[in-house]
């Protein structure tokens, strides 16, 4: 008869009850000790008992240094199109090697921006191929699973959860060769299954962080709160905020103007606020978008203008930031 491993104090939350029987128990979320707890929601959603594949996730990931979430408390901040733009920029040095999982199972939209459409995955007795890219950059998304862009994906949770798992379980990162440096999980907007089980699944192998991404008016600010108030009861270490959109700079003299005007201060109050890293602010630059729909990375194509300044400093802080 197999025993239920103990909890240890390094498995409660630190703002958890006093009677806490532990995230991962049989009676997480539900037992008597667990009412009035802020992680009651959190932990009840949570399957009861150890996952049994969480061993073989963590046995895929082993090699890979660092996981790094993408996250966004409202849709349409430009999640994905940062995504891509990191993951080619990280790329751009041979001797590393990036992979991008995208988790977001109903809109998929990385096989898009990465320039990568209409692949198709391989099996091999080491599991599932990813696309690549180029030599150091591979990707895996539902989207590569569909017959064609505009079919729906209408899928309740548990389902979702379980291709989630499996991108995690069964997709042979080392096929190129190379361990991965970095790998990074682009997330659909919000708090929802697909948080919840990809940090989940992550837990044992390690989460270096997320990073947060939004745009500067009050509505999407209000939304980043929920997101990181997420990341403090998942104990997701937060990498730091990157504010989208911010002003738009004319391609042609460089003036920047105000789109989305930040009434309440935008990311850098927000970060202020709660002690949390700014790691910078993007411009709007409409080429972005031609990059995206091409598949291309922007920071290539306008190496010099602000947008792409502003990318590349960002870009060398979540650097500075994941080597601490």
């Amino acid at each position: 008869m197999s025993l239920q491993q103990p909890t240890t104090p390094a498995d409660i939350p630190e703002n958890a009850n006093e009677h806490c029987p532990g995230p991962d128990s049989a009676g997480a979320g539900r037992a008597s000790g667990c009412e009035g707890c802020p992680n009651q929601e959190i932990c009840s959603t949570q399957a009861s008992g150890p996952d049994p594949d969480l061993p073989l996730i963590t046995e895929r990931l082993r090699n890979v240094r660092h996981k790094i979430l993408i996250l966004s408390g409202k849709g349409g901040v430009g999640k994905s199109t940062f995504t891509s733009q990191l993951s080619f920029a990280l790329s751009s040095d041979e001797n590393t090697t990036v992979g991008v999982v995208d988790i977001d199972i109903c809109g998929p939209s990385i096989p898009k921006v990465m320039g990568c459409e209409r692949e198709e995955i391989h099996r091999s007795a080491n599991g599932w191929s990813p696309v690549y890219v180029q030599d150091n950059l591979a990707v895996m998304s539902i989207g590569f699973m569909l017959p064609d862009d505009e079919q729906a994906v209408i899928w309740r949770g548990p389902k979702k959860s379980g291709m989630i798992k499996q991108f995690l379980k069964d997709v042979d990162w080392d096929s190129g060769g190379d361990k991965l440096d970095y790998l990074l999980v682009d997330t659909p907007p919000g708090t929802s299954d697909e948080h919840l089980s990809v940090v989940q699944m992550l837990k044992q192998t390690g989460i270096t962080g997320a990073i947060v991404i939004t745009t500067p008016q009050e509505v999407a600010i209000q939304d980043v709160r929920k997101e990181l108030d997420f990341c403090r009861k998942a104990q997701v270490p937060i990498i730091g905020v990157v504010e989208n959109m911010s002003g738009f700079v004319c391609p042609g003299c460089t003036k920047e103007s105000r789109i989305f005007y930040p009434t309440t201060g935008g990311a850098a109050k927000l970060c202020e606020e709660l002690g949390i890293p700014l790691l910078g602010r993007i411009p709007l630059d409409p080429r972005i978008g031609r990059a995206c729909d091409q598949g291309t990375s922007f920071l290539d194509a306008y190496a010099d203008s602000p947008a792409a300044q502003a990318y590349s400093e960002i870009i060398a802080r979540i650097k500075a930031q994941v080597a601490k």
